[in-house]
């Protein structure tokens, strides 16, 4: 699509664009301008480059009982904070915990779980992360299923 400028143009309070109408003359010139900040633009299509009828735009619907993706992403903005928590045990090594906890907490360091690991075992317990409820509940079962002791509370309850 091509676009042609037509009219008047001030740059500054004194230079004004001018274009000649039929060809491809510009011209920049000094003069009184009171219309700054208008342009006059057509869009020119040829044929086969547009000027057609857009497509019809396809709207999501929904199945009852099942949320959109935009839904979801607000409920979990909008959720309360969880607590995961990492209970000590006595049958993995430390360094498999750390392991564990690097590879299913997102953006989690060597030195944060490594400093999990050791709470949890001095205290019997440790937050390993606050997030939204269907996060936690994810990072619990991923955690549980490689062998660790782990549960989740409201964020909002007593406790440290």
């Amino acid at each position: 699509m091509e676009t042609a400028i037509w009219g008047r143009v001030c740059l500054s309070p004194n230079h004004i664009f001018n274009n000649k109408p039929g060809g491809d003359t510009y011209s920049i010139y000094r003069g009184n301008c009171t219309n700054r900040g208008i342009l006059k633009t057509i869009s020119a299509a040829g044929p086969g480059k547009g000027g057609g009828l857009l497509e019809r735009p396809t709207i999501e619907k929904t199945t009852p009982g099942r949320e959109s993706e935009f839904d979801l992403r607000k409920s979990r903005k909008t959720a309360p904070p969880y607590r995961v928590l990492l209970h000590n045990d006595n049958f993995n090594k430390r360094e498999y915990v750390v392991q564990v906890l690097m590879k299913v907490i997102p953006g989690m360091t060597l030195d944060i779980a490594v400093n999990i690991m050791q709470e949890a075992h001095i205290n019997g317990m440790a937050v390993v992360i606050i997030c939204a409820q269907a996060d936690a509940e994810d990072h619990c079962t991923q955690l549980r299923g490689n062998g660790l002791l782990s549960s989740i509370e409201p964020a909002s309850s007593g406790g440290c």
